[in-house]
């Protein structure tokens, strides 16, 4: 799973004309899912400690102006976007290869429970893109701050130099 987690001043999401999810202050994520990822990964340590780490992670302003405050303690509102290129492989040629995304089944039954669990903790209404929809996502970054998030399936393998979360590191 990848989380890329931009701070906004607000954002939308807009299928067909029709604007299907707003937020204003708060956090845009969109967020994939790769072939590592199963359908028992909503039941992982990693699955919960990366939620909480979206919701905690400190980079909203204090009183006094430092990123001190995770999106739970700031008040601000969550829109999560499907969305499989962030799993493209541009390693060969220049067209991108989209074999490591979940297949469409699987990575929806995931975003679905990522909604689900994220609204649960946040305790507040989550607005979403539309998963498998051509989608037009406005935002206006405000920093900008912009904070990839990866995780990985027990087994799975992350080839590329990231930062991995691992349930012990909260």
């Amino acid at each position: 799973m990848k989380l890329l987690l931009q701070r906004v001043n607000q954002a939308s999401v807009t299928v067909d004309n029709e604007v299907i999810g707003e937020i204003q202050c708060g956090l845009l994520v969109l967020a994939g899912f790769g072939v590592q990822d199963h359908p028992a990964l909503p039941e992982t340590d990693m699955w919960s400690a990366l939620i909480r780490k979206m919701l905690d992670l400190r980079i909203f302003p204090d009183g006094q102006g430092k990123m001190n405050l995770g999106l739970r303690d700031y008040g601000g509102e969550l829109l999560l976007v499907p969305q499989f290129t962030l799993y493209a492989d541009c390693r060969k040629g220049k067209r991108p290869s989209f074999t490591d995304a979940a297949p469409p089944e699987v990575a929806q039954k995931l975003f679905d429970r990522l909604v689900c669990d994220a609204q649960t903790l946040l305790q507040k209404k989550v607005s979403t893109g539309r998963f498998g929809a051509e989608m037009y996502v406005q935002l206006t970054n405000w920093g900008p701050v912009t904070i990839e998030l990866c995780g990985n399936a027990p087994g799975g393998q992350n080839s590329h130099a990231r930062q991995q979360l691992h349930p012990d590191r909260r």
